[in-house]
């Protein structure tokens, strides 16, 4: 499952992210394979969205949680 699709009040665990510069960006912003996610916001027009990431939020482009694979819990 990608983490574009996940849902309110779901929780997943990111699995991998694919693109070699997304995947540096992200994990030096924390969002590692293994970390817990949730949705927290998504803005008026659908883009972008705010995820929880263990005790921050962070926003982030469709196009960019389209290439991170989660799981749900």
């Amino acid at each position: 499952m990608k983490l574009s699709e996940l849902q309110f009040g779901q929780t997943a665990v990111v699995s991998e992210v694919l693109g070699e510069d997304l995947s540096l960006k992200l994990f030096e912003m924390g969002l590692l394979p293994g970390e817990e996610v949730a949705l927290e916001n998504i803005a008026p027009f659908g883009d972008p969205i705010a995820i929880r990431v263990g005790e921050y939020k962070m926003c982030l482009r469709l196009q960019d949680a389209e290439n991170i694979e989660i799981k749900l819990n």
